[in-house]
């Protein structure tokens, strides 16, 4: 930002007003732009696509995923992980790329950045944790618990994946200065290389390593748009690099045409990942460099700007919650309402003409969640002096991830006498303690 001798003023919204007023006329606008667009489409997907319904006098959680075929082509629309790992890259290389000029921003650039990733996820890990601790001593069925837990958190086991690529930047960045574009290309061949031999020699094993290839190759190639001369000019050749190879993945070698998980699927796109997420990915980056221009026109107006600068300010408390939200409406419609507005069934004409209610009743309940927790997001800018160096917030790192799968993959419930994950709610509250705060000094 310009320095300007007017303090900032207090608000929220009268602070991002004075950030749009003071910004730099060179910086991508865009990008901001488009990693708020990517976190409200899963949230989108997520409440049309997860179906609440009353049947035999309980409530379940149904995927429409798995009931109406013609949605695993609207997947296509909502699966935004290629756009967020791709503009990430971007910030990522612009920011190391800055940081690395001083020792000690550079020293403490990766608890910088995971500071705003982490903290706010340990308010959402310990509200469920108490949640599960009172449904458990009030007798509800443990099997719930985990369900109702898990569904709310599964969106974390995103967390854990831009962590570990994030911690990988000095690492990755040095790489394409070395090789440049020949870095995204051994990554995305890598990526092939383990689909071919995973899928054709069966070693199922060996797709786990995609998660490394598909989404470092997605991130590297954010490097790519950060240093482009004339990224619209790669446009087109993207959207039909992609188009024809979602067309040969689909069509010729049978991968599904959900990208995203569908419950009772033999095989899923996202799940490890496989390369049909870069075949997306490349149709999604040739549209971002085809719009970036009129939506950076468009950001240079100062009230648009700062509505997109708001958002981000929260938007990991949008997305760490908005599941919540959807599970509290469905408990106050079981428990308060006798199952009120849930026993329509799931795809039918009136259940579809019903979702724009449902999506406000949502977004309702969102809201005092987003008032009440933001403040750990945007208070998460600490100082130098105030974060550890890089082997710290890795190890920190680590453990936070380890809880985040655990919890994604599971929920909360262990089974036990507290009805809690201990050992998952204590990883993610000690590894973001660990790789955001200095030992002997005082957290800003």
């Amino acid at each position: 930002m310009v320095s300007t001798p007017d303090p900032m003023p207090k608000g929220m919204l009268a602070a991002a007003r004075w950030a749009a007023e003071r910004t730099p006329e060179n910086r991508n606008r865009a990008v901001d732009l488009y990693r708020a667009i990517a976190i409200l489409f899963v949230i989108l997907g997520h409440w049309l696509l997860v179906a609440a319904v009353m049947r035999d006098g309980k409530a379940d959680l149904t995927i429409l995923l798995s009931q109406q075929r013609w949605t695993h082509y609207v997947t296509w629309l909502f699966q935004v992980m290629p756009v967020f790992f791709f503009v990430g890259g971007f910030s990522n290389g612009l920011s190391w790329a800055s940081a690395r000029r001083d020792p000690e921003k550079a020293r403490t650039w990766a608890a910088t950045r995971l500071a705003r990733l982490l903290k706010p996820t340990v308010p959402v890990v310990l509200v469920w944790a108490a949640a599960a601790f009172v449904a458990t001593r009030l007798d509800v069925s443990p099997d719930l618990i985990g369900a109702a837990s898990q569904a709310a958190l599964v969106p974390i086991w995103f967390l854990a994946v831009y962590i570990m690529i994030t911690m990988a930047v000095p690492l990755s960045y040095r790489l394409w200065e070395r090789l440049g574009m020949w870095s995204v290309g051994l990554l995305f061949a890598g990526a092939i290389a383990v689909d071919s031999i995973a899928f054709g020699l069966d070693q199922q094993w060996l797709r786990w390593a995609n998660y490394g290839f598909v989404w470092l190759g997605m991130h590297q190639l954010g490097y790519w748009w950060q240093q482009a001369k004339r990224p619209k000019s790669w446009a087109l050749a993207f959207i039909a690099l992609g188009a024809a190879w979602l067309y040969a993945l689909i069509v010729h070698f049978g991968f599904p045409v959900a990208m995203v998980s569908v419950p009772g699927a033999e095989m899923s796109n996202t799940r490890p990942p496989t390369t049909a997420m870069l075949a997306v990915g490349s149709v999604q980056v040739g549209a971002i460099l085809l719009l970036t221009g009129p939506a950076s026109a468009w950001l240079r107006h100062a009230r648009p700007w700062a509505w997109v600068i708001l958002l981000n300010q929260m938007i990991m408390t949008i997305y760490l919650w908005h599941m919540t939200a959807l599970i509290v409406a469905v408990v106050v419609a079981v428990q308060g309402l006798g199952g009120l507005g849930l026993g329509l069934e799931p795809g039918s004409g009136a259940w579809w003409a019903m979702r724009p209610l449902w999506l406000a009743i949502y977004a309702i309940l969102l809201i005092p969640l987003v008032l009440a927790f933001v403040r750990f997001e945007a208070g998460s800018r600490a100082t130098g002096a105030n974060l550890p160096g890089p082997w710290q917030a890795m190890f920190g790192a680590l453990m936070t991830c380890g809880g985040l799968v655990m919890m994604a993959l599971s929920g909360l419930d262990a089974g036990n006498v507290l009805g809690v994950d201990l050992i998952a709610v204590g990883l993610v509250v000690a590894g973001v303690g660990v790789a955001t705060i200095h030992p002997g000094r005082k957290s800003a």
